[in-house]
């Protein structure tokens, strides 16, 4: 395959989050969309509004989010790009952590601070409800159930759709199902870094969705590797499309959100919706594992 094919995200395949929110297993992940440290307006906003709807016009339909990045500056240029979404579009954030700085990352799941902030993403979303709405991390100062109840309850107010969980261990995943039905856990995966491997077979094993961040690895898989090139050199593909595929084929339930800031990386990753790994592909993969 080449890298700049132009491919959809439709060659992925499908998967349904919560029974009934069907989106392609390629999506993109909003987070680099703000500026340096993921704080602030990025340097050029009308750039960052058009990979967005380029990716849209590439066939991704899962845009990934969440109200600290900016903080609040992912959410408004999703809706200044997309608004009024496309149907089928499912854009999903998060809230659990504060930005006092930029260096900062502060979790705040208390139960008020749930409510307050789903507010304030369905006005910067400008939506009803939000289609999957994802606890962003425990807080170790509030009760993991207590948190989640807060999402509950927004979920009975008619204000979200499905409920998330992300950076849970599999103890933690489990606490969290007594008191909602999760249908997604967002933990960080990629084909170096496998601490979530139990998370990941409990989520094939119940059929969640499973959305792993850094999938490649803030950008070092991209960088290529002896292994990862040898495979990429077979498929004529990039590493950054091979890392991608491999997480696509590790497991049904995967649901990848490559983000970036550039239109050619953007087609590269969503151009790995047509890499198909074999079992010997797989198997010299592994080798990477750390």
């Amino acid at each position: 395959m080449s890298s700049s094919a132009r491919v959809g995200a439709g060659a992925a395949g499908t998967f349904r989050i919560g029974g009934n929110l069907k989106v392609h297993r390629i999506g993109f992940g909003a987070m680099r969309l703000a500026g340096p440290k993921v704080w602030g307006l990025p340097a050029d906003p009308k750039a960052a509004v058009h990979v967005l709807r380029q990716a849209v016009e590439l066939g991704v339909d899962f845009i990934d989010t969440a109200d600290c990045y900016g903080p609040g500056i992912s959410e408004r240029l999703i809706a200044s790009a997309l608004h009024p979404y496309p149907a089928g579009l499912v854009v999903a954030t998060k809230a659990g952590y504060v930005r006092p700085s930029p260096d900062h990352w502060t979790p705040d799941a208390r139960p008020d601070h749930i409510r307050w902030a789903c507010e304030r993403s369905l006005e910067r979303l400008r939506l009803d409800a939000l289609p999957l709405y994802q606890l962003h991390c425990e807080d170790p100062a509030v009760p993991l159930e207590e948190s989640l109840g807060a999402m509950v309850e927004l979920q009975s107010a008619g204000k979200v759709r499905h409920i998330g969980v992300s950076n849970l261990d599999a103890d933690q995943l489990r606490r969290a199902q007594h008191v909602a039905r999760v249908v997604s856990v967002q933990n960080r995966y990629n084909l170096r870094d496998r601490a979530s491997e139990d998370v990941v077979v409990d989520c094939e094993r119940q059929g969640l969705a499973f959305i792993p961040w850094f999938p490649l690895g803030l950008g070092k898989l991209a960088a290529g590797d002896p292994v990862l090139d040898t495979v990429a050199a077979k498929h004529a593909a990039t590493s950054a499309q091979v890392a991608i595929a491999w997480l696509r084929r590790r497991s049904p339930v995967m649901l990848v959100i490559p983000g970036t800031t550039r239109v050619d990386h953007l087609r590269e990753n969503v151009a790995a919706a047509a890499l198909d790994l074999d079992s010997q592909d797989m198997a010299e993969l592994d080798r990477l594992r750390t």
